[in-house]
């Protein structure tokens, strides 16, 4: 048997990974500044992390939400600690498709609607409800168009306020990145998003704030919404939360109630994913790790804009998007073979740093120098 080919994928086998740093199978070493799509947030193989997920295994591996499990909400009340979000509720999954797909339903359910309100660039997932929701057609099969998602241009206001006042009482919901990811790192305007939260209160629609890749501290926040200093309905979660291991979750606001059965999943919350979960979370209090993606996060933006040859810098902390002119469309791959530095990418010419949280000034540089070299 083969692998269904569906991946463009780099022509390096990964076999090990410490810190910021990760192995091909011929020894060689890289700096990692892209952490499998912003998923490392802790750095790989982090001794405490690997202590967790080992005596967690070693006590209990997995048991289905047919019972209580004492570490979801030992989980809970952690993430509403860091987040701030304490008076919310924690509903557990597996990834942020998932996260986002509840996110949806949840929404519908709570007040009876089928539209939604989406962006232009944005990506939400790949399941039936989250990829009709991603502004790309090529990922979008015949079974899963629907017309009940409204696409509008990311950050218009007045597109916003015209779709409200035409279509306010059927919408159910508006999802929104921080920062788009995959649409190549555009950062949600603050009052973009302070617009999103007043017509919501005023439709009765609910805000969906998918946090999946700029959630979980990496923007120099916990949440890169709460930089408009409004809240969500439900914050969607993932990639970073588990540094590896597969875990989502929803952050889901008092005035969404719970009823028995509404939503559900088998390997949602089990208790090794919880495990992971809480070292993510103790070695970013510990080693105050929000704190470390705002200051280096600064520092590379602010760097990276005296480079004349970049036609774009965006971003906010540890998620930085780096735009560069047609003639240096090999930027990436030359990084990688040349420098043996891995970065992520958005067509057509934008590079896309997404490291470790704990990344130091020193890697930082490292990675500077290598670029300044290829653009010259």
């Amino acid at each position: 048997m083969d692998l269904f080919d569906v991946y463009a994928r780099t022509d390096v086998g990964i076999v090990k990974g410490i810190g910021s740093h990760i192995w091909d199978e011929r020894g060689q070493k890289y700096l990692d500044l892209f952490g499998g799509h912003a998923v490392i947030s802790i750095g790989h193989t982090h001794p405490h992390y690997v202590k967790r997920l080992t005596s967690q295994l070693n006590n209990l591996g997995f048991y289905s939400n047919s019972v209580k499990i004492p570490v979801q909400q030992q989980l809970a009340e952690k993430i509403g600690h860091i987040s701030g979000k304490t008076d919310y509720s924690l509903f557990l999954c597996n990834s942020g498709a998932e996260a986002n797909e509840n996110a949806l339903k949840l929404a519908s359910f709570a007040n009876g609607r089928k539209k939604i309100i989406s962006f232009k660039n944005a990506f939400h997932g790949r399941t039936s409800l989250t990829v009709a929701a991603t502004d790309n057609p090529n990922i979008i099969a015949p079974v899963n168009e629907t017309d009940n998602v409204i696409f509008l241009p990311h950050n218009d206001i007045d597109a916003l306020q015209n779709t409200f006042a035409q279509h306010g009482r059927e919408i159910s919901s508006v999802i929104v990145e921080g920062i788009q990811g995959v649409g190549g790192i555009r950062v949600s305007d603050l009052h973009f998003l302070a617009t999103i939260r007043w017509l919501c209160n005023k439709y009765g629609a609910y805000f969906i704030a998918d946090s999946i890749q700029c959630g979980y501290g990496r923007s120099g926040l916990f949440f890169a919404h709460d930089y408009a200093r409004v809240n969500a309905d439900i914050y969607t979660i993932a990639k970073g939360m588990g540094n590896g291991f597969p875990i989502g979750g929803l952050l889901i606001s008092p005035k969404l109630k719970p009823e028995q059965g509404m939503l559900g999943t088998t390997f949602g919350g089990n208790p090794l994913a919880c495990a992971a979960a809480l070292a993510v979370i103790e070695i970013m209090e510990q080693d105050k790790l929000i704190d470390n993606a705002a200051m280096v996060g600064n520092y590379l933006l602010q760097e990276l804009k005296e480079i004349k040859t970049i036609q774009e810098v965006r971003g906010k902390g540890l998620m930085i998007g780096i735009e560069l002119p047609p003639e240096f469309s090999n930027t990436r791959t030359n990084l990688i073979h040349k420098h043996y530095i891995f970065t992520g990418e958005a067509k057509p010419n934008i590079i896309r740093l997404l490291p470790a949280l704990n990344i130091s000034f020193k890697e930082a540089d490292v990675f500077l120098k290598a670029l300044k070299t290829e653009l010259k």
